[in-house]
């Protein structure tokens, strides 16, 4: 959206709040509707596809030995297009998804993010769970089907340092221990990363790959793929 002398006018702040791991905006510029942490962009409802395609890889890479009704885990709330894109298909069973910013979580449940998310939320298959992912997956007991990540812009371009471990052996290990055998591990990225394909073999997931998905403008989208062995 454009003044009427053709300035781009400036986004509208519709929320601002300090959470446990630094500032969370929530800002709305022209028809969109974008969260900022910690001044770094980090989504907007403009598009999604590759959001819901991260969450079509790991239905997919299951393949025909998967439970009738697997279970998985989504690591960011984000705008919430992959929870909402996975409680649009049956076949899921449990969908969890953690996120660790309180104020993100109440952007869906009260807030314009709703719009979204709201019926994905009501669904009985749906928890949200508020904890930092790298601690959720080295304490939790759950086992999962599938595991999609998306917390940072790419496995080089972390939000936080602290998020940076998660994309390394030690991190993978913990990712690995939560799926059960056969699992997948779909890790969202802005751009490709052949290092963290290595990583991800070196770590022993099986059948790496990398799922890419055009946008308008520079390098595409990408999924990375890796699955624990059985």
């Amino acid at each position: 959206m454009s003044t009427p002398y053709g300035i781009p006018e400036p986004p509208e702040v519709l929320d601002r709040r300090e959470g446990p791991y630094g500032e969370v905006v929530l800002r709305r510029h022209g028809g969109l509707l974008q969260i900022i942490a910690n001044g770094c962009f980090l989504m907007d409802t403009s598009d999604g596809r590759s959001e819901r395609r991260l969450v079509d890889v790991a239905l997919a890479a299951l393949g025909p030995r998967a439970a009738a009704a697997p279970h998985v885990l989504i690591g960011g709330l984000g705008v919430g297009f992959s929870l909402a894109h996975a409680a649009g298909q049956s076949r899921w069973g449990r969908i969890a998804v953690v996120e660790r910013e309180p104020a993100v979580i109440g952007w869906h449940r009260a807030g314009p993010l709703a719009a979204i998310s709201a019926k994905a939320l009501a669904d009985p298959r749906t928890e949200i769970v508020e904890a930092d992912l790298v601690g959720y997956l080295d304490e939790t007991s759950d086992t999962f089907d599938a595991l999609c990540l998306d917390i940072d812009n790419g496995p080089d371009w972390t939000v936080t340092e602290d998020n940076e471990g998660l994309y390394e052996p030690s991190g993978l290990a913990a990712c690995a221990r939560v799926l059960r055998p056969g699992g997948v591990l779909a890790v969202w990225s802005a751009k490709p990363s052949p290092e963290f394909e290595e990583t991800l073999r070196n770590a022993g997931f099986q059948g790496v790959r990398t799922d890419e998905v055009p946008v308008a403008r520079g390098v595409p989208d990408v999924v990375h793929i890796g699955v624990r062995p059985g």
